[in-house]
């Protein structure tokens, strides 16, 4: 049983605004069409309201459909018997500046450790930290409080019971900071500690802040929880960003639920996939925007975001913080000099709109996607390692972003994936290829029912099915032996040798039977299965097979390096 209700979806990226129609269709939800236009959140307009109109007016011309009113200024809302306009609008943003955080907590490994783990599930960034160990005078850390200009201060510390006056120190600290400030530059702050001085700090800061109580982030010495926290900074995110960008809060009156930060709205989506899939694997998400990325992971409910500060866009260099250029460039299948690359990537952080116009800057681009995705997969990584003492395959993986997107053909998209993820075990790719993740999950709240079936929908791209065996056979060597079983009876053998990456014969979603038999060791997924049977179905990109190794190694020899890069993306093209 659904309502008949059409939903507008807005997306206010950094450098694009996207509107995105969901209507029902012989009784389920769709997405029907999506507009689009240049953000205008920075300079000269400074005002959403105008890319939101764009995109809208985009919208209508692409379906036909009125949604604004005759002047075009405003959204038709509820919609019409005649069929114009809509009957809700939700609203996601991944626009604004990286937020400036301050972490003031007690011990440098545990409160303040959680105060940034929190940090990090937002676009935001911890520009100091003050904890026990601080050896800063009370008028050094006022003044570098008063120089940092913190759009957020998070405050923890104390487990439940525990310290105290060491909390109420760091609470007069900010006090006498924030009495200087003007009322324009004055923080927001969250204090996510020892609850018993939740009322104490809030009557004691609230005179001079807006002070916003969350759980605390570390219950116990040895347990840390930041999900309840995580969805306080979610609403204190919001606040911060109708300040920052005009005309937002305008629009969020008009929408059946708050305007929504895209890696919080991104995540929810992970989560709930997360509950109806395999409970042994976890499920990933991972967006790579312009100013930044997010990855989701969720196993059986409990989920992990996190947003990483560099993206495609305005960010873009912040690659050459984490990576030498000589590191992007052995993922580049085509010869270029360092000064060449450089120059694309600062280029390209001035002007973020732009759109690679040949195959070099195709090629940076999507290198620099891969380091990004192998940066955080290796955080990822070492998480799982701690916290379950094991890798984690996961099922299935849901990716977005331009750069996915708009890649010359699937086989691009998925081999990027393949690169930087470097996933183990069996999964499923599926590409957002429409840019609907964020938005679903804004929805949500208002809708369950839309954000099921359009995930059911043909919304979304299946890139193919994923067979990433682990081996420490020799370059070469067979490791797997595979038979597969059509619907109609065929059967077809292969013998997948260490090094390589195959594509299987199974169109787009054609069901099949696939038989693993695995030598000299090899393991099919991380819970030592060494192979067996199992039913998958085809992509766009047929079935995968990547026996390349993990990590994937490269050749240092720059012209071996770049036909092997050629090579494997000729291989997943052949299907």
């Amino acid at each position: 049983m659904i309502d008949a209700e059409s939903v507008l979806a807005v997306e206010i990226g950094s450098t694009q605004t996207r509107a995105a129609l969901f209507d029902v269709v012989e009784r389920k939800y769709h997405f029907i069409a999506s507009g689009s236009a240049p953000s205008t959140v920075d300079a000269p307009f400074r005002d959403a309201g105008e890319c939101v109109h764009l995109a809208i007016e985009d919208l209508q011309a692409v379906t036909g459909r009125k949604l604004l009113d005759k002047d075009s200024q405003h959204i038709i809302i509820p919609g019409k018997a005649d069929g114009s306009g809509i009957d809700r609008m939700a609203i996601t943003f991944s626009a604004g500046p990286t937020l400036r955080v301050i972490n003031a907590g007690l011990l440098d490994d545990v409160s303040l450790q959680s105060g940034k783990n929190l940090t990090s599930t937002a676009k935001a960034k911890v520009i100091d930290s003050f904890g026990l160990s601080d050896a800063r005078s009370t008028d050094q850390k006022i003044d570098a409080i008063i120089k940092a200009e913190p759009d957020l201060i998070i405050l923890t510390g104390g487990t439940q019971q525990g310290a105290s006056r060491s909390v109420l120190k760091m609470v007069e600290l900010i006090m006498m900071a924030s009495r200087i400030l003007p009322d324009d530059k004055r923080p927001e702050v969250i204090y996510a500690g020892n609850r018993m001085l939740a009322k104490k700090i809030k009557e004691v800061l609230g005179k001079w802040l807006s002070v916003h109580t969350a759980p605390n982030v570390r219950p116990s010495i040895d347990l840390e929880n930041i999900s309840p926290a995580e969805a306080v900074l979610t609403g204190v995110v919001t606040r911060i960003r109708y300040n920052q960008i005009g005309g937002l809060q305008t629009l969020g009156k008009r929408c059946s639920t708050p305007p929504s930060p895209s890696p919080q709205a991104f995540g929810r989506i992970v989560r709930f996939l997360s509950e109806i899939y395999n409970p042994n694997k976890g499920v990933m998400g991972v967006d790579i925007g312009a100013s930044s990325t997010t990855f989701s992971v969720a196993v059986a409910g409990g989920l992990t975001n996190k947003v990483y500060p560099i993206g495609l866009g305005n960010h873009i260099t912040n690659i050459l913080d984490l990576y030498e250029p000589a590191e992007i460039m052995q993922w580049i299948p085509i010869p270029i000099n360092e000064e060449t690359l450089v120059s694309y990537l600062w280029q390209k952080s001035i002007t973020p709109n732009s759109q690679p116009l040949d195959q070099m800057a195709m090629a940076i681009e999507q290198a620099v996607a891969r380091l990004i995705l192998r940066h955080a997969m290796q955080e990822i990584n070492e998480k799982w390692q701690e916290d379950w003492e094991n890798e984690f395959a996961f099922e299935p993986i849901l990716a977005g972003g331009a750069v996915l997107r708009n890649a010359p053909t699937p086989a691009q998209s998925l081999l990027t994936l393949l690169d930087g993820l470097q996933p183990i075990g069996i999964s499923t790719i599926i590409l957002d290829q429409n840019n609907l993740t964020a938005s679903l999950g804004t929805i949500a709240a208002f809708n369950p029912v839309l954000p099921v079936q359009v995930l059911e929908s043909g919304a979304f791209l299946n890139l193919g099915t994923v067979i990433c065996p682990i081996s420490k056979a020799r370059y070469g060597t067979p490791v797997l032996n595979v038979r597969l079983e059509h619907e109609n009876g065929l059967k077809e053998t292969f013998q997948i040798k260490q090094g390589s990456i195959v594509s299987l014969p199974l169109q787009l979603g054609q069901t099949a039977n696939i038989h693993l038999d695995a030598l000299r060791g090899t393991e099919v997924d991380p819970h030592g299965k060494r192979g067996g049977r199992f039913k998958i179905v085809g992509g766009i990109c047929g079935a995968v097979i990547d026996a390349r190794g993990r990590p994937i190694l490269l050749p240092k020899e720059d012209g071996r390096r770049r036909d092997l890069l050629k090579k494997w993306q000729k291989s997943l093209e052949s299907n």
